[in-house]
């Protein structure tokens, strides 16, 4: 029988250390955001089109590093929800423009304080300084020729 302690070499692995961290992280923000419905992901989305006003799937998936298929996924069960709206761009109809709709901006405005309440547990866990310090690091990280994008937190 396999124990949670059990050394099995993966210790080590720096894939597995991240996945890890990250799961924990997304179990606290999403039980903050419990409360009005959402995840950390969906939030992420009303968070970046209330900073961008507006935003193609394309743009959305590049801002949050989600893959493009994923990101359209999201954005349609926020849509059949009535959180934001799609539109042909009126620039080059081929794409879609997302935007909140006032359901969505009043359910940002809602999630906003839970997902600061995240941030500020994150912080007192792990101390203030250590937390900035983290962001900083994983922003720098490259894995093979790209290197991460800055989030700009």
């Amino acid at each position: 029988m396999l124990s949670v302690n059990q050394p099995l070499g993966i210790d080590q692995c720096n894939c597995n250390a991240m996945r890890k961290a990250s799961r924990q992280i997304t179990r606290l923000y999403d039980a903050h955001l419990e409360p009005v419905g959402l995840r950390i992901t969906q939030f992420l989305i009303l968070a970046a089109l209330a900073e961008a006003e507006s935003a193609t799937v394309i743009a959305l998936a590049e801002r949050l590093d989600v893959e493009r298929t994923a990101m359209g996924k999201m954005v349609g069960f926020l849509e059949r929800d009535g959180f934001v709206s799609m539109n042909p761009s009126p620039i080059d109809g081929r794409y879609r423009v997302i935007e909140l709709t006032l359901e969505g901006r009043l359910l940002h405005d809602r999630a906003s304080p839970l997902w600061l309440a995240a941030q500020q547990e994150f912080s007192n866990l792990n101390g203030a300084a250590n937390v900035a310090s983290l962001r900083t690091e994983l922003n720098r990280i490259v894995v093979g020729k790209h290197a991460a994008a800055s989030s700009g937190d």
